[in-house]
């Protein structure tokens, strides 16, 4: 087992470096003022963090010592467990048993969740590598899987219905196999709806696999990107999920459709209370984490013929409600950009809207309260 100080100072912090990231980020969020004490919820279980919130900062290039680079799981989870987080989801690939042993002792230290990010088995040879992560991660202590059909976007990938129809062949496929692995260790894999599939279309997927083991990763705002509704797609998503992503989006109008962005919590369209409230219902026991990703906003080119090419059947009044929505909710100033900052302040800017995001977590939605 490690010992406190062995624990930071082999990362690169000092054991009073939680003391003092404490007060920093309560003097940046003093800017957003009102936003609450982080101290009094530390020792109940907050909101988490996907890895992917700290994108610019996971084994990052920029020399920066104020936001120094992720170089694994356990430097993100000791960051993570200074600012007040509950826990991390974060990928399982190439952990060796020793580190699921030390981030196991880690996370139990903390008293944190440990949620894995993992990539499906593509064939069956592959099957070999998946399982054998399935099997080092949950020794750490990973009860729970997520994973995503595609790594990109739709109407970005596919060109016509045929290759969408091959990809979902391939995907099926896949979860097949993967499904069969997690049943057979006993821990649940949530596909994350990532702007790959329609809400409908992934319940659709779920109970064909008709596996206890598979259900989904509620990403709160990925389907906006396929204009849909996202609080419609909450609640037909909700009974099917075993983990998270929370975010909340902002939207607003340029030539060829809108754009979209994540934004700090609260400062959307997402009904975040309702959301909460609702996959609680449905899984008592699910983790909230973080997906906050800092970033130039997103084009949706929903004006364009190209963007439609797999979806043949959609009526045009899907489109005209998602653009009547983003009229009616339109962002208020500069949706966020970061292409014209410096590494430094990119990496800056990314950990003051996580910390506002965590705030607002706690005080609005009570996660950990």
């Amino acid at each position: 087992m490690m010992e406190d100080s062995t624990d930071f100072q082999s990362m690169g912090f000092s054991p009073g470096r939680r003391d003092f990231i404490h007060k920093a980020g309560m003097a940046v969020l003093a800017l957003s003022s009102p936003l609450p004490d982080f101290s009094e919820y530390f020792e109940k279980e907050a909101m988490g963090i996907v890895v992917h919130s700290y994108w610019s900062r996971w084994n990052s290039n920029v020399q920066s010592e104020r936001f120094p680079a992720f170089q694994d799981a356990k430097q993100l989870m000791l960051h993570c467990y200074e600012i007040g987080a509950g826990g991390i989801q974060v990928g399982v690939g190439a952990w060796s048993d020793s580190f699921a042993y030390e981030i196991k002792s880690l996370k139990e230290k903390r008293g944190m969740f440990l949620e894995g990010s993992i990539s499906l088995p593509q064939n069956d040879q592959d099957s070999e590598r998946f399982e054998n992560e399935v099997k080092i991660a949950k020794s750490a202590g990973v009860e729970v899987f997520r994973t995503v059909c595609l790594s990109g976007r739709r109407y970005e990938d596919f060109k016509s219905i045929e290759e969408f129809e091959d990809f979902k062949k391939s995907s099926i496929a896949a979860l097949e196999r993967a499904s069969k692995i997690v049943a057979k260790y006993q821990v649940k894999l949530g596909v994350e709806n990532h702007k790959d599939w329609k809400a409908e279309e992934l319940v659709d997927l779920i109970k064909k696999l008709d596996n206890d083991y598979v259900g989904v990763t509620i990403d709160f705002g990925n389907n906006l990107a396929l204009m849909e509704d996202p609080n419609e797609v909450i609640e037909l998503l909700a009974p099917y999920a075993f983990s998270t992503h929370i975010k909340d989006m902002g939207i607003k109008e340029y030539e060829n459709g809108f754009l979209l962005s994540e934004v700090p919590l609260g400062e959307g369209i997402v009904d975040l209370k309702k959301a909460v409230e609702t996959c609680k219902k449905y899984n008592p026991d699910i983790k909230f984490s973080l997906e906050m990703i800092t970033r130039d906003p997103l084009e949706i080119p929903c004006l364009t013929k190209e963007y439609w090419a797999t979806f043949p059947e959609v009526p045009a009044s899907v489109m005209l409600e998602i653009l009547q929505l983003v009229k009616e909710k339109e962002f208020e100033g500069a949706l966020p950009k970061v292409s014209h900052l410096t590494g430094e302040q990119k990496l800056e800017l990314g950990e003051k809207n996580i910390l506002k995001c965590l705030a607002y977590s706690k005080k609005i939605l009570r996660i950990g309260a």
